[in-house]
């Protein structure tokens, strides 16, 4: 690229550049591109040289301002402003309200060593069908498609930035061109949000700061910044300053002429300062030293969720459990598999994680909630991807992208997908001219990205393996895949009405054999529905405890599910997909390969699916 010998053209100003800017300079001195499509994290702040940044000023005083003799910036709503140099003419609207068209005499005749930076792209040269486009909105896209191939842009030295949030907002015409260069803005990583702590709060020490950091995950470096900033203290006016150490001294002597006296002493202050002037806290030479970073932590938890879920527009939900995997009765296998899994994702060892796991057995067997105890024992993030195939018929792919990346920032973090079916069902388009199956494709992609192993954890849970993609199921997407079944013998469900018994506090005579192996056979949730009716039962009776007749009215009165064969069909698929024999029931743990086959196959005829 010419030029380029003579004067580097992304000088520093001070300090070093962020990932992606280098990523900037890299192609531009390589000679790549002289057009470049910045995405992304667009609308946060950059921390540089001290001080917080929005993107346009980042580019043009930290990253431009020591090669550049002109930098423009043209905002659609605003027009162009210079923020290096004479704008010239190109301050007054033109007629037709063509920016682009003004612009090009500067960027390709003109000006040598300008710099134009163009925010909200995609409202210049929208995605869409060319059909439908006006005539401004194709000739834009066509204009900067022209412009990447000059010689004359790169001659001159000349680069320009588009802003768009997301690329699949952008006219398609651009992303297909090997000239413009598409460049992501991240969401902050641990060193920058690090950096954004201490920024905000000088004092903090080293650890505090990295705890802090730690715990914003997934929040932008502005919304960090106001979390933590301080709001102003309001300052009460006479009558509610008065009122308020009045309040603070009680019925002490001479409160009210005390209280008149101190309101005059205290004008100008904030309530907190006003409290601790009047009555402050003392804490015990003995006390434990307190925490002052614990109630911040509580204040950025609630509001980082409420944030995320709102910016991912409802799409993803964070996971609560109120049990650990202690809560699940029996499973002890598919526990501490679970387990070495959270061990390796914790201490790094991603060659021991896999990309996904599959939940799969019939309904009631546990899976959802096996689930969310091994989020709470795990101590990892946990978020569930919401109905995203009917919620995103009819919009743009740019909330997918939106959440992929704010789950891939949340890492470690855990990705349920419950009823997996229904989301990843084969051969189903639903009439959105493509859209679903354009999401499903980008959701594969996504999971089978080895960069993510040990970063995102997807867990898809579902009853009908068979109604899945083919292609969710291969390995290097869903690797893992556990079968869950109905408790298969007394044992099993002994450990299961304990658990019961202990998560619900139930007070439990000592059960007997017979009693038990009445449940063998009952799904999880049966048994579950028939320790609650018990309960119900003795609460009724105005008994503490549950008595062994109690439980036996209990397991005679209820009527578990009746549609065994649906159920045992559910189980070979189970089975069938099971990526372990160790962790099946006994009876199937030597079914060959055909037999397996053929009784799905008489299942299928039998029950017409």
């Amino acid at each position: 690229m010419a030029g380029l010998e003579a004067a580097p053209v992304l000088a520093v100003g001070a300090g070093p550049l962020p990932e992606w800017a280098e990523t900037i300079r890299r192609k531009y001195l390589g000679g790549e591109a002289s057009i470049f499509i910045l995405h992304g994290n667009i609308f946060d702040r950059v921390l540089s040289n001290g001080r917080l940044w929005e993107l346009t000023d980042f580019l043009a005083h930290c990253v431009l301002w020591q090669s550049r003799e002109r930098i423009l910036h043209l905002d659609p709503t605003r027009g162009v402003r210079a923020l290096k140099g004479k704008a010239e003419h190109l301050l007054e609207a033109p007629a037709d309200g063509d920016w682009l068209a003004a612009l090009e005499s500067s960027v390709i005749g003109g000006s040598d060593k300008l710099a134009l930076i163009v925010s909200y792209a995609s409202s210049l040269m929208p995605a869409g069908d060319e059909s439908f486009l006006s005539s401004h909105d194709r000739l834009n896209a066509v204009r900067l498609h022209r412009w990447s191939l000059d010689p004359a842009l790169a001659a001159k030295d000349n680069i320009v930035f588009l802003l768009s949030e997301s690329l699949v907002e952008l006219n398609a015409r651009l992303l297909s061109n090997p000239r413009i260069a598409a460049v992501e803005v991240p969401l902050p990583d641990f060193a920058t949000r690090e950096a954004a702590v201490k920024h905000v709060d000088p004092d903090a020490s080293p650890s505090d700061a990295a705890r802090l950091a730690q715990h914003a995950a997934g929040l932008r470096v502005i919304q960090l910044c106001q979390l933590l900033t301080p709001a102003t203290q309001s300052t009460p006016d006479d009558a509610a300053r008065t009122a308020l150490i009045q309040q603070l001294l009680g019925s002490s002597k001479d409160a009210d002429e005390r209280a008149r006296k101190l309101a005059t002493l205290t004008q100008g202050m904030a309530v907190e300062d006003i409290r601790h002037l009047i009555n402050p806290e003392k804490p015990a030479a003995d006390a434990a030293p307190v925490d002052e970073y614990a109630e911040v932590l509580q204040v950025l938890h609630r509001r980082k969720r409420e944030i995320i879920e709102r910016e991912c527009s409802g799409l993803i939900e964070f996971v609560e459990s109120s049990h650990d995997l202690s809560a699940v009765g029996g499973n002890e296998a598919i526990k501490a598999e679970l387990m070495q899994v959270a061990h390796a994702i914790k201490t790094g060892e991603t060659n021991r994680v896999p990309m996904g796991m599959l939940f799969v057995g019939p309904m009631g067997c546990g899976k959802t909630f096996v689930a969310k105890a091994f989020v709470k024992s795990s101590g990892l993030s946990a978020v569930t991807l919401k109905n995203f195939r009917s919620k995103w018929v009819g919009s743009t792919e740019s909330n997918l992208e939106k959440v992929l990346s704010m789950v891939k920032s949340l890492g470690p973090i855990i990705m349920i997908i419950d009823e997996g079916d229904r989301s990843f069902g084969a051969g189903s388009e639903d009439g959105d001219s493509g859209t679903s199956s354009r999401i499903i494709a980008r959701l594969k992609e996504f999971m089978s990205d080895t960069d993510n192993r040990g970063k995102v954890l997807f867990i898809l849970m579902t009853n009908r393996p068979d109604k899945l993609d083919i292609d969710i199921k291969r390995a290097g997407r869903l690797d893992r895949k556990i079968p869950f079944f109905y408790p298969e013998d007394v044992a099993a469900v002994e450990a299961s009405v304990l658990a019961l018994a202990k998560r619900y506090r139930f007070s439990l005579q000592a059960v007997e054999t017979s009693m038990l192996e009445r449940l063998v056979g009952y799904s999880y949730a049966d048994i579950e529905a028939v320790m609650l009716m018990a309960n119900d039962l003795a609460q009724t009776a105005q008994t503490a405890e549950i008595s062994l007749a109690t439980l036996e009215q209990a397991i005679t009165d209820y009527l578990p599910n009746r549609d065994r064969r649906m159920v045992e069909f559910m189980e070979l698929q189970a089975v069938l997909e099971s990526s372990r024999r160790s962790m099946l029931p006994r009876k199937y743990r030597e079914l060959s390969e055909e037999a397996l086959q053929l009784q799905i196959k008489q299942l299928r005829l039998e029950l017409r699916l």
